[in-house]
């Protein structure tokens, strides 16, 4: 029998992920709750939103309150200042764990990144307990977000899944992501799985798609969270030369792990 998600606190409900995912829970969810900094209309009667930023602790407290789990979502998404990455990804990550476990939310979900792994080399396949190895200040981020899931899990009995998403997209559009590639379905099935499953204390899995070119081991989703990736980016290849230099080595991360992709960020 399907254990089905109780009422989800959803933040960073207006990006591109945020609204796959609403309307993929939306029949299942007792209930949505939607935080966003800019403004989210509500459809129907099982969601309901409200403008809150991550910052703000004592709000995220008010709007977590008989939650059953959060789903934590809101980020600076890609390469920036680390300043202003610490700021929202780090201290709003911290923010959002302290305000859950005020609130008494037994569980919450990280959507972290493939990025804290991306300087692996694309021959080495990455199991989720391995070494961090960031492919910018933006993958640093999101390894300092899962250490601190870890800490309220192993400290305050919190439950934590950090999802490492892969390229998010309804297709692949560069050979990376032969590889990397996360469909709307699987991520809808990733964040359900995590939502749901038993009997978890901390679980880092990656949440990509099942391409048969992928670089990360996909037994933490399934063993521990009870989901196996439906789609698989291989159906695409044939749009993408199997010359692209991309595939001659170098890091996972491709392009995010070019010096030129971290230095204009890095500030004087």
């Amino acid at each position: 029998m399907d254990v089905k998600p109780g009422r989800i606190v959803m933040t960073g409900a207006a990006g591109r992920i945020g609204s796959v995912l609403r309307a993929g829970l939306r029949a299942d969810a007792e209930h949505l709750v939607l935080l966003d900094r800019e403004p989210v209309e509500p459809e129907g009667d099982r969601e309901s939103a409200a403008r809150v930023d991550i910052g703000d602790r004592a709000a995220l407290v008010e709007a977590f309150t008989g939650a059953d789990a959060v789903l934590h979502l809101a980020a600076i998404p890609d390469e920036a200042p680390l300043d202003d990455l610490l700021d929202v990804n780090v201290r709003g990550t911290h923010n959002v764990l302290e305000a859950a476990r005020r609130a008494g939310v037994p569980r919450v979900v990280l959507f972290s990144s493939n990025r804290v792994t991306g300087n692996y080399p694309i021959h080495h396949h990455v199991f989720p307990d391995e070494p961090p190895r960031p492919d910018g200040l933006y993958g640093v981020s999101k390894v300092a977000a899962e250490a601190l899931g870890q800490l309220y899990a192993d400290t305050f009995g919190l439950e934590v899944v950090a999802l490492r998403v892969g390229s998010f997209a309804e297709e692949p559009t560069q050979t990376r992501h032969l590889a990397t590639w996360l469909s709307p379905r699987d991520c809808v099935g990733f964040a359900r799985a995590a939502l749901t499953a038993p009997n978890v204390a901390f679980v880092a899995a990656y949440a990509v798609s099942g391409n048969a070119r992928r670089f990360w081991d996909l037994s933490a989703g399934e063993n521990e969270l009870g989901y196996r990736p439906v789609d698989d980016a291989a159906r695409f290849a044939g749009r993408f030369g199997d010359d692209d230099p991309f595939w001659h080595g170098g890091p996972q991360g491709g392009a995010f792990a070019r010096p030129e992709s971290v230095l204009p960020h890095l500030r004087e």
